[in-house]
């Protein structure tokens, strides 16, 4: 079961890194959570950078917070699993396009640059479905 839960909300505007740059940066984390990258799993930590085709694990007492360049948040709630499949961001355009892929657990969004510059430039996908972001703020739920 797929839930989506949409709220508006105003976006602030913050400077991006450069396109070469790691894609995000993890900002909090509690419980067992895990990075997957290129099949070695590594404690997620805070300062931990992200980069395309992570994978973000967390178990039942778990979360990870993080901060993409185009200033979108992400929350992984308990026992999730979240690629980051593919994301592009012009720091001085402020345009781009990613795509992420939930594939069990709670995944919250509030959206950046991305969203806002380029509608259909978002996407989260589930094993049932793909959501084109629109709105500021939502919830994803794969049970």
């Amino acid at each position: 079961m797929v839930r989506v839960v949409h709220f508006l909300t105003a976006a602030v505007v913050f400077a991006a890194a450069p396109a070469w740059a790691d894609i995000g940066t993890v900002k909090r984390v509690a419980g067992s959570a895990h990075v997957v990258r290129a099949k070695v799993q590594s404690v997620a930590v805070p300062g931990t950078k992200l980069e395309v085709g992570d994978t973000l694990v967390t178990q039942r007492d778990g979360r990870i917070a993080v901060t993409f360049v185009d200033d979108s948040r992400f929350s992984v709630g308990p026992d999730s699993r979240v690629v980051l499949t593919s994301f592009e961001f012009d720091g001085a355009t402020h345009k781009g396009k990613s795509s992420t892929r939930v594939e069990k657990g709670t995944l919250a969004i509030i959206s950046g640059q991305i969203a806002h510059e380029n509608p259909k430039g978002m996407t989260v996908q589930t094993p049932t479905s793909i959501l084109g972001v629109r709105g500021t703020r939502f919830v994803v739920r794969v049970k």
